[in-house]
């Protein structure tokens, strides 16, 4: 595949994911913006945890604000990726979110209905379907989600609604100049890595030529461990490949060891370290270490900086950098990275045994 090569890029990019990707900046300006509009009759004074129910594309923005609300958010952020809440969730002095685009995720509709069996406060972050059927029901508030894509091409909504959430609870210090920021280092990025960008300009074109035929394997820690997840989903659905995250620095408790057999798959392993200037100086150094360790293994590895002064430029920078790398990868595979077909055939089983 020719990198620069735009009319092949529309000829397999049948139903317009580059599109997506180009627009994330304003889609978390206006994210942003509706979350700040919107109703929500909720009892801060009341909420003791915070509980984001959802699957991934709408999970994602869960972990991300966990990561990014850590330093400073005063209670506790967990996100269910499963059909049960945790115990602790129970009563007013939880908020449980239940974060799917559809509205039909059955996890998801399930947490959902136990926070209310439970006395929980509640909250939808949806575009429609049953999760807002239940909202409705139950008298919770509904962040609407006016953006139609997959779910994993309206991350803007699904992390910037929370992030505007958080803030409005009192919980997390007001984000708008950091979202400006962050706005305005991605399309300063964008503007090196869109696909009008010719191969030899542009890293993101050259990181995937690096990766046909490999196994990404993404390295992250702190404000990056979620983007790392980001990447690895976003390698297995727009470019349908074989990836793999890990957490820095737990990786160099286990992960560092295996990167001897079977030696045949050695070459066909790339690693990506996702680092910020905000990450602990500990975590920077066992980056360098690590790299060192692997390079000397004969393992391909490649850093992706974050830009920007805030946590929320640096996450959001690298975010993006990793959804053009994906795409680029689908156009070496000559794939659409829009359709994800096993998915619809696992539920197509699932609701069969149902």
């Amino acid at each position: 595949m020719n990198l620069d090569d735009l009319n092949a890029f529309r000829q397999i990019d049948t139903e317009d994911m580059l599109g997506h990707i180009a627009g994330l900046p304003q889609q978390c300006r206006d994210a942003w913006d509706q979350a700040q509009n919107t109703d929500l009759p909720l009892r801060p004074s009341a909420i003791r945890h915070i509980v984001i129910a959802g699957m991934g594309g709408s999970a994602i923005g869960g972990a991300l604000l966990q990561a990014l609300a850590a330093p400073e958010c005063p209670i506790p952020i967990s996100v269910v990726r499963d059909y049960d809440l945790p115990a602790f969730a129970r009563g007013a002095e939880t908020l449980v979110i239940g974060s799917s685009y559809s509205g039909d995720t059955e996890e998801t509709l399930s947490a959902f209905q136990q926070a209310h069996e439970r006395g929980c406060q509640l909250l939808a972050l949806t575009r429609g379907g049953r999760l807002a059927e239940l909202a409705h029901d139950y008298g919770a508030p509904v962040l609407p989600i006016p953006y139609r894509s997959q779910p994993r091409a309206a991350v803007g909504y699904a992390f910037l609604s929370l992030v505007a959430v958080v803030c409005r609870l009192g919980l997390l210090r007001d984000q708008a100049d950091d979202l400006d920021e962050a706005i305005s280092v991605m399309k300063a990025r964008q503007a090196e890595i869109h696909a009008d960008v010719p191969v030899v300009r542009n890293p993101a074109k050259r990181l995937a030529g690096q990766l046909v035929q490999r196994i990404p394997v993404i390295y992250g820690g702190g404000y990056m461990a979620p983007v790392a997840r980001r990447w690895k989903g976003q390698f297995n659905e727009n470019a349908k490949a074989w990836s793999h995250f890990e957490v820095m620095p737990e990786l160099n408790h286990n992960a560092i060891c295996g990167i001897g057999f079977p030696e045949e798959l050695m070459t066909r392993v790339a690693v990506i370290q996702l680092t910020s200037a905000l990450d602990h100086p500990r975590i920077q150094q066992r980056h360098t270490i690590t790299r060192e360790i692997l390079m000397q293994q004969g393992i391909a590895v490649d850093v992706i900086k974050g830009r920007g002064e805030s946590p929320l430029a640096q996450m959001l920078s690298v975010l993006h950098f990793g959804d053009y790398t994906s795409y680029y990868l689908a156009m070496c595979y000559g794939v659409d990275p829009t359709p994800v077909p096993p998915i619809a055939r696992l539920k197509e089983r699932l609701a069969q045994l149902a």
